[in-house]
């Protein structure tokens, strides 16, 4: 180290504010939030909840790829477990269920309900040994007929059954339901051989959510992460056979230089079909060397989250807006979009982190606790709660001891656990935060998110414009 070096001065959320600008902008109704994640895969807005065991799993990414973000699936299930929460999201919505749920005419009862409980649908298709159509199950099929025992007792039999062909398209399909009065349509092809299913709900689901995140068949995307040691390589590949969108190859210090190795080998084992993010990073060489070594994102953040003590523990981090244009600007030059994960408490955070330079942006914190986020609700001291803990914390490191390839177990715990109170949807927490990135963008003369890092000026402020950017002086 040269001693005699200066020292530079890096800067967080709360060391600056966005100058407000000329703006031809005549409402926020005017502003585009649409976005890249990745090189490939666009977003309708620029929020991402992180992929942490207290945030993310199906029902998360579920909520945010409805609202036009993204969900993480965490990887600290095993390889099954992940795979399984990335089919429930594939399985969520589609034009077309290519591959229903089934059951055999001559199962129980018991095993219907263990199947469409397993599965999280109200409904089986009913199927022959040769997956041949037999008829379907409804969860109200089985209420309405008490005392049957098995699947055929009370399943609607194929001659009563409304059905579409293998070819028959969204409209039709939707017509077809509407005139047999049925809200699902199972296809068949050559010999009645089951096809696919089209369900009411997805229907009109995607007409009334054209914001939503899908893939080309209509289904919802998904992320998931994965690590750099151990199965990372089979988890890679069950997860794509899985339906995943992206993978997040997600560890502590993204500029490790098995990290950046593991970049290329994920790419050799998956192939092309799938972008790969890395990280996390907070500099400009780490986000260089991981867009040479192939990522289609870079995530940036070292430290900066609620529950993580990276830098009171180690020592080691970058403020996140000095880490986030650092890397914005290098990423730039690679056409690889920056997501700036962690240090998001306010909506004018996130028009900060995207003015910085950023594409998306993701969120862990503020998602914690709302009725998507895994884990249960508990009450303490008389409040309904929920827990959140950093990835990097005691008792996260505790919950997965048998994970020999962990990275995120470290000597020292660099997180905490804490409790959250139990919050709003995340529908209602991203309408917020999006809310205010669409005021910070009309401020800033700026309708698309690439004008915003075109047209963004930020000004430095000192702890007293902080103190007075806040609400104060109430009550005097």
């Amino acid at each position: 180290m040269n001693w005699n070096s200066e020292i530079p001065l890096a800067l967080s959320y709360d060391d600056v504010m966005l100058v407000p600008l000329r703006s031809a902008i005549r409402s926020r109704r005017e502003v585009d939030t649409s976005t890249r994640f990745t090189r490939r895969l666009r977003l309708s807005v620029p929020l991402v909840s992180a992929n942490m065991d207290t945030v993310t799993e199906s029902s998360m990414s579920i909520a945010m790829a409805r609202v036009g973000g993204l969900g993480i699936i965490h990887r600290f299930l095993t390889v099954e477990q992940q795979s399984r929460e990335v089919a429930r999201v594939k399985r969520a919505e589609a034009l077309v269920i290519e591959d229903p749920h089934t059951v055999r005419a001559d199962a129980t009862f018991d095993e219907a309900r263990r199947l469409m409980a397993e599965h999280g649908v109200s409904g089986l298709v009913v199927v022959d040994a040769d997956r041949r159509l037999a008829g379907m199950l409804t969860s109200r099929d089985i209420g309405m007929v008490p005392d049957a025992r098995l699947v055929s007792d009370a399943m609607t039999p194929r001659a009563r059954l409304a059905v579409g062909r293998v070819d028959t398209g969204g409209e039709e399909a939707l017509a077809i339901m509407r005139e047999a009065r049925v809200e699902k349509l199972p296809l068949v092809g050559d010999d009645d051989h089951l096809a696919g299913l089209v369900t009411m709900r997805d229907l009109l689901q995607h007409a009334e959510r054209p914001e939503a995140t899908t893939d080309e068949r209509g289904r919802l995307a998904v992320g998931a992460a994965i690590g750099v040691r151990g199965d990372y390589l089979e988890r890679a590949r069950a997860l794509v056979a899985a339906g995943a969108d992206v993978l997040v190859l997600d560890i502590a210090h993204g500029h490790a230089e098995h990290a950046v190795q593991a970049v290329g080998a994920v790419r050799e084992a998956i192939g092309d079909a799938v972008d790969i993010v890395a990280g996390n990073v907070a500099t400009s060489d780490g986000a260089r060397d991981l867009c040479l070594a192939g990522a289609a994102a870079v995530k940036v953040g070292v430290g900066p989250g609620s529950v993580c003590t990276t830098r009171i523990v180690a020592g080691v981090g970058v403020p996140q807006l000095s880490a986030v244009m650092a890397c914005a600007r290098e990423c730039a030059a690679h056409d690889v979009p920056v997501i700036a994960d962690g240090g998001i408490r306010y909506p004018g955070d996130v028009a900060k982190a995207i003015a910085a330079g950023a594409e998306t942006v993701m969120i862990g914190g503020l998602l914690a606790g709302t009725p998507e986020s895994p884990g249960d609700v508990v009450t303490r001291e008389g409040r309904r709660v929920k827990v959140f803990r950093g990835m990097a914390s005691a008792p996260a490191a505790e919950a997965r001891a048998h994970a020999e390839d962990d990275e995120f177990v470290p000597t020292v715990p660099e997180g905490v656990e804490t409790v959250v109170p139990l919050r709003d949807p995340s529908s209602e927490i991203v309408r917020n935060l999006v809310g205010g990135l669409r005021s910070g963008m009309s401020y800033s003369n700026a309708a698309t998110i690439a004008q915003m890092h075109a047209n963004a000026t930020f000004v430095r402020i000192t702890p007293a414009g902080l103190q007075e950017s806040h609400p104060h002086a109430l009550g005097r």
